[in-house]
């Protein structure tokens, strides 16, 4: 396995205390592309997903302030109740999966995906009746009956990629943690459904037969169910690490929708949010990244490699929160057109820029830290 802190005997020695400045820069460096070859590629992964959520939200939003509320409402409780829940309890894997492959344990790598794909199945069967009734929920709290109506029947027809999402974000971490980023690369609800599934036969059919997955490709046995337990060790507090962050936002949403002028409170909210959720991506490419790079180096047994990790990628995170927000408050007059054609609604969220460039900052380096915690032992 590569060592992540030695250098070639030809390069400078050792000073007193350590590396010489020179020796340091070169080892950075190197950590800086291998960090780089996860990161890019998960970024785009991640942004390609979340997009499918984006995408409908900005397409319904021109059709009114109603259309655009009732389906932020929506995709805010469909995040609350469900994919955040199964995203959190699939980190899980960081942890199981990123220090057994260190070790060397392929066989037990395979086994506890298969494990993890069987649990979240199991956890989408109470999830689905609750989307399936979500409309009658959202009345029954106080919400605006019409948006409530049109809000249920979005969830109703998302049920199908709740599924497809359990078995997804498994699969997802079996190719990060072995730095296989490559093979995750290749309209409304429905259609985010069926992207979901195509998705998964997708990395099901790499899995199984491409040589780059033969040492952690394992049969499905009962050995699957003896790892039930150890799985949801980690899966619950990892779920409830990433579900209070993301509840923190969509539960904005839900509460806008109680304000006296519902359907504009909830459009601008949901603007603010997509776009901090949509660039809020990339700090978590940074943070799958740097999960991978520091379970792999523990299971191998050498932390000094992890924490180098940590260190170069806090300091891209810097940098990208400084480009991003500094791009966004650049564009705040006009980026709310993207989605909504009301100009209420675009002078409003100008007013907001400030506030969200501020959130883009901070979830730069929350989303690396998220991911370095992530993959410890909880």
């Amino acid at each position: 396995m590569e060592e992540g802190l030695l250098v070639p005997e030809d390069r400078e020695k050792k000073s007193e205390g350590g590396l010489s400045l020179s020796s340091r820069w070169g080892v950075m460096g190197e950590e800086v592309k291998r960090l780089g070859c996860i990161a890019a590629p998960m970024v785009a992964v991640t942004l390609s997903q979340y997009l499918l959520l984006v995408i409908t939200t900005m397409m319904v939003g021109h059709l009114g302030e109603l259309s655009l509320a009732s389906t932020s409402i929506a995709i805010s409780l469909s995040g609350v109740t469900g994919f955040s829940l199964l995203m959190g309890m699939a980190s899980a894997l960081e942890t199981l999966c990123g220090q057994a492959y260190g070790a060397q344990q392929y066989q037990k790598f395979g086994t506890q995906t298969y494990t993890a794909i069987f649990s979240l199945i199991i956890v989408c069967l109470p999830l689905s009746i609750t989307w399936i009734y979500m409309g009658k929920i959202l009345i029954f709290i106080g919400q605006d009956p019409l948006i409530s109506h049109e809000a249920g029947k979005f969830t109703m027809w998302l049920v199908p990629a709740l599924f497809a999402y359990a078995i997804l974000q498994p699969l997802v971490r079996y190719f990060q943690m072995q730095s296989l980023i490559i093979p995750m690369l290749p309209g409304g609800a429905l259609a985010i459904g069926v992207s979901y599934w195509l998705n998964v036969v997708f990395v099901v059919v790499y899995m199984k037969y491409s040589s780059a997955c033969a040492k952690t490709r394992v049969p499905i046995s009962l050995e699957v169910l003896r790892g039930v337990g150890e799985f949801f060790k980690f899966a619950i507090p990892s779920s409830v690490m990433i579900c209070l962050e993301w509840w923190s936002y969509e539960l904005l949403v839900l509460l806008s929708g109680l304000l006296p002028n519902p359907e504009l409170e909830a459009s601008v909210l949901s603007v603010c949010l997509n776009t901090i959720s949509t660039l809020y991506t990339i700090p978590l490419g940074f943070g799958a990244a740097v999960s991978t790079r520091v379970s792999n180096e523990l299971g191998a047994g050498n932390p000094q490699g992890a924490r180098l990790a940590v260190v170069v990628v806090l300091c891209l995170a810097v940098i990208e929160a400084v480009i991003m927000s500094t791009t966004l408050f650049a564009t705040r007059r006009v980026f709310g057109y993207t989605f909504s054609s009301e100009k209420e609604v675009v002078d409003y969220v100008e007013a907001m820029a400030p506030v969200v460039c501020l959130s883009v900052v901070l979830d730069s380096l929350q989303g690396v830290l998220s991911g370095y915690i992530s993959c410890l032992h909880v």
